[in-house]
């Protein structure tokens, strides 16, 4: 008895010790992650995504180490993004990291079915894949909607399911309507957002994506003509994230005939 006590103790260590390896790589990666995000570096978010991935390797891997790793990459990709048009290799990276985001987010909701801001970006990739493409909206939307419904299903009143909820919209948009309901969807995230400022976080709890929604709602109004409240919601963005390449390029545009 005393002998199989001791091997549960010991069995229970040796669990302990992997998943603090594994919370260790991912509070790192979180830090370098914040300092990437700070600085818009698409470098530094490698480097955050190296560590995530080490940390989704190890035995006792979680659902949040892939989720991070998914969140890593998109970020990337949305650093590539908002590169210009002509930068090098830029298209085929964009795509790597798009792709990369996917099969870190997959493998996450096979470990937790639950896991709304999981399902939330991949319905937000699926449908950039999408972006105003009729043929592709035939396959890829009934996959956006499945994710985005399980989404919303455990995490309506998350800051990030709605905030990519609406970008998610705002990428599959082809008419003036669905443009709205993006818009209507993404100032109701900004409202959430700003209520999850006043809470506590926790170590390896997320807390990315205020500056983006900011940025999305300036996209959408710009989308729908209304350049004044554009470039407002482009300079709130960049109060918040002066290096917001997307905030940057929007503010240019719909600045540049005044």
């Amino acid at each position: 008895m005393i002998r199989f006590v001791s091997i549960l103790i010991l069995c229970s260590a040796l669990l302990a010790h992997a998943e603090s390896a594994a919370d260790k790589l991912t509070v790192a990666g979180i830090a370098e992650f914040t300092d990437a995000y700070r600085a818009w570096d698409g470098t530094r978010f490698s480097a955050a995504n190296k560590l995530f991935r080490e940390a989704c390797n190890e035995p006792s891997a979680t659902v949040t180490n892939y989720y991070w790793l998914g969140v890593g990459e998109f970020h990337r990709m949305l650093q590539l993004l908002g590169l210009p048009a002509n930068a090098t290799n830029q298209a085929a990276a964009v795509s790597a990291a798009l792709e990369a985001s996917l099969a870190a987010l997959t493998q996450a909701v096979k470990l937790d079915a639950g896991h709304a801001e999981s399902h939330a970006l991949l319905g937000t990739l699926y449908g950039m894949k999408i972006s105003g493409n009729m043929l592709s909206a035939v396959w890829l939307g009934p996959r956006v909607e499945r994710e985005l419904k399980l989404a919303l299903v455990a995490g309506a009143g998350n800051p990030r399911v709605q905030y990519l909820l609406g970008m998610s919209r705002f990428y599959t948009a082809l008419r003036t309507a669905t443009r709205r309901e993006a818009l209507t969807t993404l100032l109701a995230a900004e409202k959430l957002f700003d209520a999850e400022a006043i809470v506590p976080q926790r170590p390896l709890g997320p807390r990315w994506g205020h500056d983006s929604c900011l940025t999305f709602i300036g996209l959408c109004y710009e989308k729908l003509d209304q350049h004044a409240d554009a470039e407002k919601y482009f300079r709130k963005a960049l109060v918040l994230h002066p290096e917001d390449g997307l905030a940057q390029a929007g503010l240019a545009r719909v600045t540049k005939s005044k």
